[in-house]
């Protein structure tokens, strides 16, 4: 934990008191500040009581100098709200972290798909490259109050989601990876264009002296455009469809860098896909930008072990594959994932983003059968029926099940039973983690072999 001095003997709110807002508070206590709790669910609150908080809503006397959200906190939410109107700093807890430990190195990630990826996998460079101290964390896993501090040289390594990024206001970073811009999280910020100004703000000027870009959506690589006509900022292009002269680049899984080879990442058994490369090449170049040497990088991709929930093979039933991706909860995120596999036996449904799964279109040829779950049951057999035959199962238990069973009969090489759900987890799960928790517990563990992980 990381105690936050800067409102000593202050009192400072905490609105939404899981895993970031809890972090908050105690770091805000550790500090010496007065913390005031609040959470609009009744658990949440008690659980919070538990913990020796004082959960109440705040009042005028309460003099509340901060309001720190937790990024899943709404902006239109009332008590962010009256905080702006009578001037209040509302602040997220990436900012109070660089506020309060400014001298480390701060690598951050954000994008739409592959964040987790890239954050887990540049930590992992950086170790291999010798560094000691290195925290990854902040959307992935560890929030960033949560971490160890670092006293000294050190990295912190982020992952920043749109969220995060609108509850910073100062904060600017030494080298700052955009991965790509694809249409999520619209029912809040209500339109593309504030989607997009929220990522942007990962490349607010100051001490920012790296952008690392990929460049293959056309979002993105206008980003990259008007970052390169910046003076005195080092901009990367990435890209993972063909070898550039410049840049960091992939072409049939061979990494390049400034067009000549590096190393070959299909050998990298938990970085299937293009998507995945395009992960890879952008943390390469975060970590060549530190200054470290190629060869222990392109070793230490090699040898990733990978991330639960993100194209994590679990095992295999009767030799077929089954993959958690309960990661993927967009339907680009999904799409990445089928398109590494010939023929699916494809879990997905829960609550739906905006924009349903239309964008599958070009992979639904890989897959042989759907299993449809949760609240996007019917929309997504509307749009799959007639193009692949789907079966509407309601819970997670019963699609797998259904799956396994129509795999084992009618698979054959090449054929995965693949959890990539193309939704938020929010209707018959508290988040991503407990679905895919869920969805391991399902696979029948007395046939499934030896978990590696993912690969086509």
């Amino acid at each position: 934990m990381i105690p936050v001095p800067l409102y000593r003997d202050r009192s400072v709110a905490v609105l939404g008191l899981a895993r970031s807002g809890i972090a908050v508070a105690r770091a805000l206590q550790a500090g010496g500040a007065r913390t005031l709790c609040w959470d609009d669910l009744p658990a949440a609150r008690a659980a919070a009581r538990k913990l020796g908080f004082d959960v109440r809503r705040t009042e005028v006397e309460d003099r509340i100098v901060a309001l720190v959200p937790s990024p899943g906190v709404p902006l239109s939410h009332p008590a962010v709200a009256d905080a702006q109107g009578a001037g209040i700093e509302v602040v997220g807890d990436v900012e109070l972290l660089w506020r309060t430990l400014p001298e480390p190195r701060y690598i951050v990630v954000t994008g739409t798909n592959g964040k987790s990826t890239t954050t887990a996998l540049i930590g992992h460079l950086l170790r291999a490259a010798g560094e000691r101290h290195v925290r990854v964390g902040g959307n992935l896993g560890t929030p960033a109050l949560a971490l160890n501090p670092i006293v000294g040289d050190g990295t912190f390594v982020l992952e920043l989601s749109s969220y995060q990024l609108d509850l910073t206001l100062e904060a600017t970073f030494d080298i700052a990876v955009l991965l790509n811009v694809a249409p999520d999280h619209l029912d809040r910020h209500k339109s593309m264009a504030a989607y997009v100004d929220a990522k942007r703000q990962i490349f607010r000027p100051g001490r920012l002296k790296t952008a690392v870009v990929g460049i293959d959506d056309a979002i993105s690589r206008g980003v990259h455009d008007s970052l390169a006509k910046r003076g005195r900022l080092r901009v990367a292009a990435v890209t993972a469809t063909g070898v550039s002269a410049e840049g960091i680049s992939v072409a049939d899984g061979i990494l390049h860098e400034g067009g000549e080879p590096v190393c070959d990442l299909s050998q990298a058994a938990t970085l299937p896909g293009p998507h995945n490369w395009q992960n890879a090449a952008a943390a390469y170049a975060a970590v060549r930008a530190c200054g470290h040497a190629p060869e222990p990088l392109a070793r230490a991709l090699l040898d990733f072990p990978g991330l639960p929930h993100r194209m994590e093979r679990i095992g295999s039933v009767d030799g077929i594959p089954v993959i958690n991706d309960s990661k993927a909860t967009n339907a680009e995120a999904a799409a990445r994932a089928i398109a590494c596999f010939d023929k699916v036996y494809w879990i997905a449904g829960g609550r739906p983003k905006k924009g349903g799964i239309d964008s599958l279109a070009p992979v639904l040829p890989r897959i042989a059968h759907a299993f449809l779950i949760g609240e996007a049951e019917d929309r997504f057999a509307e749009t799959l029926e007639g193009r692949l035959p789907v079966t509407r199962c309601g819970t997670l238990d019963r699609a797998v099940a259904a799956a396994l069973d129509a795999a084992c009969r009618n698979g054959r090489h090449g054929t995965v039973v693949l959890f990539s759900p193309a939704c938020a987890s929010f209707d018959q799960f508290q988040n991503f983690e407990q679905r895919g928790d869920a969805f391991r517990a399902l696979v029948p563990v007395d046939r499934a072999v030896a978990a590696g992980k993912a690969s086509p």
